[in-house]
């Protein structure tokens, strides 16, 4: 998995599915664009990702930068104080970083005191992103331009490390040569940590994404476990392999019967179901068809053909073979619409009406998950994490925030003893029968599993003979009056109520 990909996508509405192809094929964690050409107004709807965007300021659609961030990790955007086009972001992947993106123009003059002043800004330790247009043997360019002596001495004053190599950013098809003007730089605490290519494909732009892997082990701990994909597996084998004997749930001590239960469920559902992860959401192209793939491979063969041979009739080929790719593309997102915009009629329901036009208008729920801060000072670690959150329930639940009159009638109706004995004979007391257990399986919804990681739907699934000594144990439980162990720990998701 890529940390950070930077990338001058010049025009990112008409290259939205390139972007999606970036994200799929890296999996990054932050996106740095430049040259996003929005006019002031203009918003950028992308699942999983939430969206920081400084556009231009006129009605021509020139210049802007965006920070992509996924909503799987905490972060808190910051404010920059600066007429540059620069955004910031804090994100906190395996560490707290802060990731700037950043483009300056060719033909607009940069003071050095404008680029000092957004360094200042930015908290440690950080890494700053984009394309500067900027050329010096530092970075692999043959020659040296005014931008590029400003960088050099950006990088010298404030003791920053560069990231980039001598392979090439940039492809200038006029004249048909390469360059290196888009650059990585950060700080030397988090240099030892990162490594930086090239991608080999322009994604229809003339710029190469910038890849930064960060080779510090990924932390599995901040991503959710796998589950199972019930859809693509089989209900039929797993009912035969999931089978409750009764001596499994009679002959041993509740806790060892469940974790008998547990485990013969498990090992069943993994013959059964393949596992997926949910580390990471792809982004969907429902247009992108085997004619879309066949082209796009065409188009990047001819281009690596030209990258070995750069000569006139590969470019020729290349331009070719890139304009067709596009046309199949723009016919099959066409076709597509139309089959989607057909599938609403009448005997659609209200509820899928709605849902649909939404996604068309690109209207979706996004969740973003904001660093926390205890007194001023950023919390990263899970365990500082729960006890700061922990700390913050037990406060807001202290008895101290009652008002007297309850307070006081709290305190007296605990102090009554409660009486546990009752009749055996009691409708509550008597034991559950199989009626009422298929009654509930067909009543609940669908849930997230707990830390065991079993569902209702593999429980639905159960054959009678296993249902029946499930029961057993759960009447067993019901009379022994013995909790499982391990049913006494859950996944608790803390939600920031809006507002």
């Amino acid at each position: 998995m890529a940390s950070f990909v930077s990338w001058n996508c010049r025009g990112i509405k008409n290259k939205f599915s390139d972007l999606k192809g970036i994200i799929n094929l890296h999996q990054p964690s932050v996106i740095a664009l430049q040259e996003t050409y929005l006019k002031p107004g203009d918003t950028l709807p992308l699942k999983h990702f939430n969206i920081l965007l400084k556009n231009g300021t006129d009605d021509r659609a020139t210049g802007g930068v965006a920070l992509l961030t996924s909503n799987s990790f905490p972060t808190l955007p910051l404010t920059l104080n600066t007429t540059l086009q620069a955004i910031a972001v804090q994100i906190h992947t395996h560490s707290l970083i802060t990731v700037c993106s950043l483009y300056l123009p060719p033909n607009t003059p940069v003071d050095q005191i404008s680029l000092n002043n957004l360094v200042s800004q930015l908290l440690t330790p950080f890494i700053i992103l984009g394309d500067m247009n900027d050329h010096s043997p530092l970075w692999g360019n043959p020659d040296t331009n005014t931008r590029g002596l400003q960088v050099e001495k950006l990088l010298n004053d404030h003791n920053l490390c560069l990231l980039n190599n001598d392979e090439y950013t940039y492809f200038r098809e006029p004249t048909r040569t390469f360059h290196s003007i888009d650059l990585a730089m950060c700080t030397p605490s988090v240099f030892p940590y990162f490594s930086l290519q090239v991608g080999n494909d322009l994604h229809n732009s003339d710029h190469f994404p910038l890849i930064l892997s960060d080779n510090r082990r990924q932390n599995p701990s901040i991503h959710s476990a796998s589950r199972y994909n019930f859809k693509l597996g089989s209900w039929s084998t797993f009912s035969s392999l999931a089978n409750i004997t009764k001596e499994m749930v009679s002959d041993n001590s509740i806790d060892i019967a469940v974790k008998n239960v547990t485990e013969v469920l498990i090992a069943a559902a993994d013959h059964s179901f393949p596992k997926i992860s949910n580390t990471f959401k792809k982004q969907r192209k429902v247009w992108w068809n085997a004619h879309c793939r066949e082209t796009h491979k065409r188009q990047r063969k001819a281009w690596n053909i030209f990258r070995r041979n750069p000569t006139t009739v590969n470019l020729i080929n290349y331009k070719q073979a890139k304009a067709n790719s596009r046309r199949i593309q723009r016919r099959s997102k066409r076709e597509s619409w139309e089959r989607y915009i057909s599938s609403i009629n009448s005997t659609v329901s209200s509820k899928k009406l709605w849902e649909r036009v939404k996604k068309t208008s690109g209207i979706f729920k996004s969740s973003n998950i904001r660093i926390l801060y205890n007194n001023g000072i950023p919390v990263t670690s899970l365990q500082d994490i729960a006890n700061c959150i922990a700390s913050e329930l037990s406060r807001t639940s202290n008895s101290s925030n009652y008002s007297a009159p309850f307070l006081n009638h709290k305190i007296a109706t605990e102090k009554k003893k409660l009486n546990f004995h009752s009749s055996p004979y009691a409708p509550y007391n008597t034991d559950f029968i199989f009626f009422e257990l298929n009654r509930c399986l067909s009543e609940i919804r669908k849930t997230s599993p707990g830390p065991d990681n079993i569902s209702y739907l593999m429980i639905q699934n159960l054959s009678d003979k296993s249902l029946h000594n499930l029961l057993f144990l759960y009447n067993r439980i019901w009379h022994e009056h013995s909790f499982p162990s391990c049913w006494q720990q859950a996944i608790i998701i803390p939600i920031l109520k809006p507002g």
